[in-house]
């Protein structure tokens, strides 16, 4: 999904992202600890349920046409000259394929998706995500192992939080549990910039009570929301 239909779909201008932005920075400056945001279209293309679904579909559109192979065969009889059995073979399979098709274009409908999709899989899919960027973003490389991710995968409709090993050493995961699921509740009911300064804002108080600001505090993250194509 580009960067622009992603930020349109979250609700958010660049005058938002600036805002979370400064959040962000305002928050790290009286932490050692590193706070990076992430938003993506969806977690993974799940070609495989889309086209799994749009076979099913097709064979069973071959299976309700074959008691119609008598008014079909004579149907055909009436279109053509020369009439030949293979004909009602070939109008079968066209008639399949091109509703297998249009299944499985139907179901890259988001809303459509999610019910194809098992949850199982979804939730794996987005924390695998959300596991990749927490190490490509180097959220995982500070110096005392307390980055915090801050995950959205708009077309599952999950949310993750994602801490490193510093963090967890000292602080709850239902914790962190919270901050994820007021964050999703925020993004269903329409206030994601308000609930992404709320998340930063919880995070920033976790990490300035295990890890307060020292003489010299380095940023050594990307701040504010980062828009993945991916």
């Amino acid at each position: 999904m580009k960067q622009t239909k992603l930020l349109a779909k979250l609700n958010l201008t660049e005058k938002d992202l600036d805002e979370i932005k400064e959040a962000v920075v305002r928050a790290e400056q009286e932490t050692t600890g590193e706070i990076a945001l992430a938003a993506v279209g969806e977690s993974d293309d799940y070609s495989f349920y889309e086209l799994f679904a749009a076979v099913i579909a097709a064979v069973l559109a071959f299976a309700v046409l074959l008691p119609f192979h008598g008014p079909v065969s004579r149907w055909i009889d009436g279109l053509v000259w020369d009439f030949s059995p293979w004909l009602v073979t070939a109008f079968f399979g066209v008639v399949s394929f091109a509703l297998m098709a249009a299944v499985f274009l139907l179901f890259n409908i988001p809303a459509l998706d999610r019910l194809i999709i098992p949850p199982k899989a979804r939730s794996e899919s987005v924390y695998s995500r959300a596991a990749r960027y927490f190490v490509e973003s180097g959220v995982y490389a500070t110096r005392e192992n307390n980055g915090i991710l801050l995950f959205i995968s708009l077309m599952e409709h999950e949310v993750h939080v994602i801490a490193d090993s510093g963090i967890l050493s000292k602080t709850d995961s239902p914790e962190l549990s919270v901050i994820a699921a007021n964050l999703a509740g925020g993004i269903k009911n329409g206030t994601v910039k308000q609930s992404l300064l709320e998340a930063v804002r919880s995070c920033g108080e976790i990490l300035i009570r295990e890890f307060p600001a020292k003489d010299k505090n380095t940023n050594v993250l990307a701040d504010g929301l980062v828009l993945l194509e991916k």
